[in-house]
């Protein structure tokens, strides 16, 4: 997700504070955020250089992209500081699924409804999960951003979180406009230097991209079939399951084996209903054959769903943040037709920042790994929490509440 938010409230935010898609999935991913930078930026430009050269590059285009370069010191910041994800569920997913925004995303499913059915045809994607991505990332290609996308990918090529993964996407960039896909004045997009309608990194952009339109380029900053199709590309290349459901708003009893609830645990839904489990409208849950997660994004208390193989294998691949995953795919299932989730059984009362980071800290002098101390409930954080509640006797459905910080306490 790059530039996606309500644009009627946060229209100030949508360049860069929930920058959070390809490339912000990538530059969130591990790395040292204490590490230390060994060379120049002009040494290392030098360098690379060579290495673009041997993979191809001609020069003539390197004299165009890195002739004069500077690192862009705002990259770098921004980098370092990423709280979006502190959020809770309910609050990301109602700013990011506003009223307008879902009234756009069905107009676009309206309007390129033979579109979206080719796609469909031939990457097995339905319309409503392209157009929850296309709406989240960029609403709907208003903000694609407008950093320099060679001076900010160079930058964390530069930088020494993670340079491999910052160096191929410079290659890549370079090689789509060896390849004459874009041009470098087009290449604009947010601070993790991502590109187009969904915001993809420069190595998606040159493994999966492709030509819908017909018109020789595979253009997905301008090309909206292009863009489309080459998000289904991508999606089905890292496991889209055609024709199977992704996540499922189901109801949860006020008492059942709450260790279960884990993304790491499938049942069948026969099970789940043995353990009363109940779909959204309160009736009892249809068999589909499938096996499925129980995600409790908030607790016991708070809104719940079941999640499917689709659900796993591609929204928490496009973006390993539970809360952005989980607001993805509901989104697509707002979009085709469902109702607005149930906020649960009662109120829930998420930690603030600053005591998620106390209850990391509590949980480190424990001895457990929850990353970085940044105040979001991680995968890491999760597990520990779900440990800890076990330990208490207390319900282990992984989501900290101050009666589990007490008791850390």
């Amino acid at each position: 997700m790059r530039d996606g938010i309500k644009r009627a409230v946060l229209t100030v935010a949508v360049a860069g504070i929930f920058a959070v898609g390809f490339g912000e999935r990538e530059a969130s991913a591990k790395g040292d955020y204490n590490c230390k930078r060994t060379e120049s930026f002009s040494s290392f430009l030098r360098k690379f250089r060579r290495h673009a050269a041997q993979n191809g590059i001609s020069r003539r285009t390197l004299s165009a992209t890195l002739d004069g370069l500077r690192h862009d010191p705002k990259v770098l910041s921004r980098d370092r500081r990423q709280g979006v994800f502190s959020f809770s569920f309910l609050k990301f997913s109602g700013r990011m699924i506003s009223g307008h925004r879902l009234a756009k995303g069905r107009r676009e499913l309206a309007r390129r409804k033979r579109l979206f059915r080719r796609i469909e045809q031939k990457y097995g994607v339905p319309g409503p999960v392209l157009v929850a991505f296309w709406g989240l990332e960029t609403d709907f290609g208003a903000f694609m951003g407008k950093s320099d996308s060679i001076r900010s990918i160079a930058t964390l090529a530069w930088d020494c979180r993670r340079p491999e993964l910052f160096r191929r996407n410079l290659l890549a960039a370079l090689r789509l406009i060896e390849n004459g896909d874009l041009r470098h004045s087009e290449m604009r997009g947010p601070w993790a230097g991502e590109l187009g309608h969904t915001q993809f990194l420069p190595e998606h952009y040159v493994e999966y991209g492709v030509d819908f339109d017909g018109d020789g380029r595979r253009n997905l900053i301008r090309s909206v079939p292009d863009a489309m199709a080459s998000t289904a590309n991508y999606l089905k290349h890292i496991g889209w399951q055609s024709g199977q459901p992704w996540i499922q708003e189901v109801r949860v009893p006020a008492s059942m084996p709450w260790g279960q609830s884990d993304k790491t645990i499938m049942h069948s839904l026969a099970q789940w209903s043995k353990w009363g489990v109940r779909s959204a409208s309160g009736r009892p849950l249809r068999d589909n054959g499938l096996k499925a997660s129980l995600i409790l994004p908030m607790g016991r208390n708070g809104s719940a769903f079941l999640g499917y193989d689709n659900f796993f294998k591609v929204y928490q691949e496009w973006n390993h943040s539970a809360v952005y995953a989980t607001t993805a795919a509901y989104f697509a299932t707002r979009l085709a037709g469902k109702r607005k989730v149930s906020p649960g059984r009662g109120k829930v009362v998420p930690l603030t920042g600053a005591q998620t980071k106390q209850l990391q800290r509590l949980l480190r002098s424990r001895g457990f790994d929850v990353g970085k101390i940044d105040g979001i409930i991680g995968a890491g954080t999760r597990t520990a929490v779900k440990a800890m509640q076990k330990k208490y006797g207390m319900p282990a459905d992984s989501y900290p509440t101050m009666a589990l910080l007490r008791r850390l306490r």
